[in-house]
């Protein structure tokens, strides 16, 4: 793997999350038994437009080889707080199942440390 590709399945995964979320907008909360009632469903909107910013970094980020350590660290520390607000949410009665979108966003970071703070530039 390289950054060129993780980047690609980033922008890709992260596009597909933030259109579920705005066209199907209970359906990953009830993945860990989250129940949103349809007046709530704005703050599902506004995290799939979240989502698709996110993926536009991504996306982005090919095109500007310049810009791809802002990128790598922007997605890390956007990862890094999400896993954070999620075990978070675990101490507030979150199923546990939270904990493995934990651990897929740790893995995350681990892999844009690795490919796009340690390596230099997209390969």
């Amino acid at each position: 793997m390289n950054l060129r590709i993780l980047l690609t399945l980033h922008g890709v995964v992260t596009s597909a999350a933030g259109v579920v979320l705005i066209v199907a907008p209970g359906l990953v909360p009830s993945a860990v038994g989250i129940r949103i009632p349809a007046d709530a469903y704005l703050v599902c909107y506004l995290l799939g437009a979240a989502e698709l910013a996110v993926s536009f970094l991504s996306f982005a980020a090919l095109r500007q080889p310049g810009g791809v350590r802002l990128a790598a660290w922007t997605l890390i520390v956007f990862h890094g707080c999400t896993a954070a607000v999620e075990a978070y949410a675990f101490t507030r009665g979150v199923h546990a199942s939270i904990w493995a979108n934990v651990a897929l966003r740790l893995a995350v970071i681990a892999l844009f440390t690795h490919y796009g703070l340690r390596q230099k530039g997209l390969s």
